[in-house]
């Protein structure tokens, strides 16, 4: 079962000192190479999948345990190891902050082209854009997308880890995606969502907005003028209470007809067609969902999909200053280890696992 609850995630200001995220690198680096080498790369990407280990992950390199900058600086830190030490793990890291996301599609074609095999570019460019179009426009929760980081090994498997910022609380809600276990785009995709409290929001992608997701795509294919014409019939008077956190302001016909005519012309054959098409944002995906309820029933789910993930740290002295000494100790244990585990002596990593199972124990 998934555990679920409550963290809170707020912009820090400042940034990891120089002399920390130097460490925080090579540190990085060691601990994706140890389990790379002890349990392949896949197991890398299912474990930044999981928000529980990448929180932890994030305190481990000394970052602040509750600051939305770890996801940033961990993620950060991660690329910048791989970038050297990748194609012999077989894993490689795209995108990133604010413009450094926009190069996620290049990048991938960059790096896929230093794999030791073919890979499917197009299908993992596919997922990175569907995992960031969903989490932009299929959840509307009032955080806007800054970061995305896309990971995929040469077997062609991916992970996603990204974080929209909400401007009004200064708190952020981090997404986290396997691809491994993602059977539908549009359904239930994530594998965890670390977020502040819950509150009611738009999620077109639970389970139980499938019957609204057939109505929204079936909207989509009428004629505009068909929708329209019953739009208007509609007692507008007689819209759900919750109507203006699914539009934001009131629903027009003259302002539905650009968006009904672009996707009357694609004929979107379902949901995750439509939510992929150019242009279909977060008001055409509340526009349709608005529509589809009225005309065919269809409720949306206004359920919080959030999962949470909770650890500590120390880059701002909470709840102790990183201690220099013990950071390069532990990076000097942790790379003599791979040394030795490479040779056949895993001894070192064994007792490290003992370690972290027993540190792991209420």
């Amino acid at each position: 079962m998934p555990r679920r609850g409550v963290a809170q995630l707020p912009l820090h200001g400042g940034k990891a000192p120089r002399w920390l995220f130097a460490r925080m690198k090579k540190l990085a680096g060691a601990i994706a190479e140890a389990v790379c080498h002890e349990f392949g790369p896949d197991e890398l990407l299912d474990k930044l999948a999981d928000p529980y280990w990448f929180q932890a992950f994030g305190c481990v390199l000394g970052f602040d345990w509750h600051s939305s900058g770890l996801t940033t600086v961990a993620c950060g830190a991660l690329k910048d190891a791989l970038s050297d030490r990748g194609k012999d793990l077989g894993v490689y890291v795209a995108g990133g902050k604010g413009r450094a996301s926009r190069k996620t599609p290049a990048e991938i074609e960059t790096f896929a082209a230093a794999a030791s095999r073919t890979l499917d570019v197009p299908r993992l460019v596919y997922a990175s854009r569907m995992s960031a179009k969903v989490d932009s426009a299929a959840v509307q929760d009032g955080y806007q997308l800054y970061h995305h980081m896309f990971c995929f090994t040469d077997a062609g498997n991916w992970a996603v880890v990204q974080q929209g910022m909400n401007e009004a609380t200064r708190l952020a809600r981090r997404y986290h995606w396997l691809g491994s276990a993602v059977e539908d785009f549009v359904s239930e995709p994530h594998k965890g969502i670390a977020a502040e409290e819950t509150h009611p929001l738009l999620n077109m992608v639970a389970a139980e907005s499938e019957d609204s997701r057939r109505a929204s795509s079936s909207v989509a294919r009428l004629h505009p003028d068909e929708v329209l014409k019953t739009f208007e019939s509609l007692p507008l008077l007689e819209l759900p209470a919750r109507h203006e956190l699914l539009v934001g302001e009131d629903v027009h016909p003259k302002h539905l007809r650009k968006i009904l005519i672009t996707t009357y012309e694609s004929r979107p054959e379902n949901f995750e067609r439509l939510l992929a098409m150019p242009g279909v944002g977060a008001k055409t995906v509340r526009s349709l969902a608005l529509i589809g309820e009225l005309i065919y029933g269809a409720k949306p789910s206004f359920r919080d999909p959030a999962r949470f993930s909770f650890a500590h740290g120390g880059k701002d002295g909470i709840p102790f200053p990183v201690d220099r000494r013990t950071y390069d100790r532990s990076l000097t244990v942790l790379n003599e280890s791979i040394s030795r585990a490479k040779l056949g002596h895993s001894e070192r990593l064994r007792a490290l696992e003992a370690l972290a199972a027993f540190a792991g124990k209420d």
